[in-house]
């Protein structure tokens, strides 16, 4: 009595098919227990399921078989973990065993979802991603718990049906085998109100007092997709300028939704909310590990930099992370995705993030501050500065003093109102728009990812600009590689502007965001 059943295995953020087939073997005598072996490389939560499953089917009113039971995971060679398998092997024991009708297999019906005892269903990581996969191959019914319905039914030509225990979930199969109609109708959503919802953010950048510069540098950082370090005291607003960075970045396209929402589910962190339609921001404790920020394990799960993946990473007081956790920033940085390799495996994750760093100037934070005296010695300074790397600070764009609020700032006397995040997100999409427009097919939607090759073409310097530039250069003894991110910035606030040209002050001012470059502890 052999029966087939389907269920899917994630590996980094996509979902391969795996074919569970079972097979009941009549035993000569009874000999204590009955005979359960889970092959097809299971992990321990796939062996111990064999409890779960023979306690589920008992107390689902069911039989459970006096025959020896064979299970086999296939692809055999490769490793599988979880508990998503309970519900898939238990509907194969209960086809094999004739308690599914005339059901000979479920080849056109995926189901995943951890069993307790008494054979309620639980919740399982990625269910966006199997439903992608299933339906990529032509599936057209999916089972999995009610808590994960929501969001795999945001997938378009598959059958999403959500199930709380096994009972209903053998049921169910059967009159999907029986015919197209069924009692229980499948989950649907309405994509067209996608576009309408957006939830309200907390954050406004009308709610910021002062702090005009920074204010400026964050909507340069936004409209090019640059990263942006605040340097300055204690107080002086930094992380309040970076929780509203997400407010005026360009709104989610489906697509982008779609891809955030598959990051999050592989991660469990989805829950009830289906589709995620905020950009994400992450902001990890600089105690975070590299497996925590990078992401990994023995088969790797994301880390925070992929979990801000199209959003942003901020890293509050950045020379207090282990300088070993900020060193493996880099290659994200620079290519925006990460690849973890283990012995058994190597998955890549994407990791196109907008980083955000603060940091202090110095230990007590007061340095170069004009109302309280600082501290910290010189070997003090240094030491704290040297915490991150020069190759680090070099893949920053953008380099912005924030100091402290003035009184009357703060009090919001004779200051212009400023501008509300809903106004300057206006500004951004307009530039960003020309950015798209600019590198059509290019495979690159925003200034900051530009190829060297793509500078040259797209950021021509007349004669001034070009003398404006050696000149820094030659004072502040910049790397090659700022001397790439100045011409990116500049182009960029050339876009905010509306200019074809990059122009002088253009120019100046992607110079003026290079402070760290300057001699700025001296």
């Amino acid at each position: 009595m052999l029966f087939l059943s389907q269920s899917a295995a994630v590996y980094g953020i996509d979902a391969l098919l795996v074919d569970i087939e079972v097979n009941l073997q009549p035993v000569s005598k009874e000999k204590g227990d009955v005979p359960f072996t889970i092959v097809g490389l299971p992990d321990t939560a796939i062996r111990e399921s064999r409890e779960r499953i023979r306690a589920a089917i008992v107390n689902s009113q069911y039989f459970f078989p006096i025959h020896r039971v064979t299970v086999n995971l296939a692809p055999a060679d490769v490793r599988k973990e979880g508990a998503s398998f309970d519900l898939p092997i238990a509907l194969g024991i209960l086809g094999a065993h004739a308690d599914l009708g005339k059901l000979e297999n479920l080849s056109n019906v995926v189901s995943v979802g951890e069993l307790s005892l008494d054979g309620r269903v639980r919740p399982v990581r990625g269910a966006l991603s199997i439903a992608l996969s299933a339906r990529n191959v032509g599936l057209k019914h999916l089972l999995l718990p009610e808590e994960n319905a929501t969001e795999a039914a945001v997938v378009q030509g598959i059958n999403v049906y959500p199930v709380r225990d096994l009972r209903e979930a053998a049921l169910l199969v059967q009159e999907i085998a029986a015919g197209e109609g069924t009692r229980v109708e499948p989950l649907k959503l309405d994509l067209a109100e996608f576009k309408k919802y957006a939830l309200e953010s907390r954050f406004d950048f009308s709610e910021v007092r002062g702090q005009g510069s920074a204010k400026r540098a964050l909507e340069v950082a936004s409209a090019g997709g640059h990263n942006i370090l605040f340097v300055g005291p204690p107080g002086s607003g930094k992380t309040m300028l970076a929780k509203r960075l997400p407010t005026i970045l360009p709104p989610l396209e489906f697509d982008e939704a779609l891809e955030i929402t598959k990051i999050h589910s592989v991660a469990g962190l989805t829950g009830r909310s289906g589709l995620i339609t905020e950009r994400p921001f992450k902001s990890p404790h600089h105690t975070v590990s590299q497996a925590g920020l990078i992401g990994g394990g023995s088969i790797p799960r994301p880390g925070e930099v992929s979990l801000g993946h199209l959003g942003v990473l901020f890293l509050d007081e950045l020379p207090e992370f282990d300088r070993s956790v900020l060193e493996v920033l880099r290659q994200p940085m620079e290519d925006k995705q990460v690849t973890i390799s283990r012995a058994a495996t190597s998955l890549t994750f994407p990791a196109n993030f907008t980083l955000v760093a603060s940091m202090n100037p110095c230990p007590c934070g007061y340095f170069g501050s004009s109302s309280r005296r600082c501290t910290c010695n010189e070997f003090q300074i240094q030491r704290y500065v040297s915490r991150v790397s020069g190759p680090l600070m070099d893949r920053i764009d953008i380099h912005v003093d924030v100091p402290a609020v003035k009184f009357q700032e703060l009090r919001g006397k004779n200051v212009p109102p400023c501008d509300t995040s809903e106004v300057i997100r206006a500004r951004v999409i307009r530039a960003r728009d020309i950015q798209l427009k600019r590198f059509d097919g290019d495979g690159v939607f925003s200034n900051s990812a530009m190829s060297p090759k793509q500078i040259r073409t797209f950021c021509p310097l007349d004669s001034e600009c070009e003398a404006l530039l050696e000149r820094a250069m030659d004072k502040q003894g910049l790397s090659a590689r700022a001397h790439d991110r100045i011409l990116k910035v500049s182009r960029t606030i050339a876009d905010l502007e509306g200019s074809e040209r990059i122009r002088g002050t253009h120019i100046s001012e992607a110079i003026g965001y290079r402070s760290l470059d300057r001699n700025y502890w001296v």
